[in-house]
């Protein structure tokens, strides 16, 4: 069943989102440019995505999307996907001005989702 999927993904994404979000700690800012002098946090979930709120967001979005089988949520998830990969590529831009050594980070880890093309732009 999709709604038993929609679920699952729901809490899925949230648990994620809310490890990003305290992994962030004093570092975290709802604006795009990092806080001045604040810390990159590279560990836990920042291990394995560069951006794992986004990550969290976009999976317990699709998770309601799926739920509710409604063409105008999946129109608000591609929507929020498009508003938080402009996001995280004006973030990353801000990083690598902050922080010389995001580009090796970059190299290595998955953007947000490192299967789909758009959500992974690794070059």
């Amino acid at each position: 069943q999709l709604g038993f999927l929609g679920i699952c993904l729901f809490s899925i994404g949230i648990i994620i989102a809310i490890r990003a979000f305290f992994r962030l700690g004093p570092s975290l800012s709802p604006l795009p440019d990092p806080k001045p002098g604040a810390e990159l946090v590279l560990i836990g979930s920042y291990e394995k995505c560069r951006h794992p709120l986004y990550q969290g967001l976009l999976i317990s979005s699709l998770g309601v999307t799926l739920y509710l089988g409604s063409l105008v949520h999946m129109v608000i998830f591609i929507s929020l996907a498009a508003v938080l990969i402009g996001k995280a590529r004006r973030e990353e831009r801000k990083l690598l001005i902050a922080h010389p050594g995001y580009k090796f980070y970059i190299a290595k880890t998955p953007a947000i989702i490192s299967w789909l093309p758009f959500l992974d732009w690794r070059v």
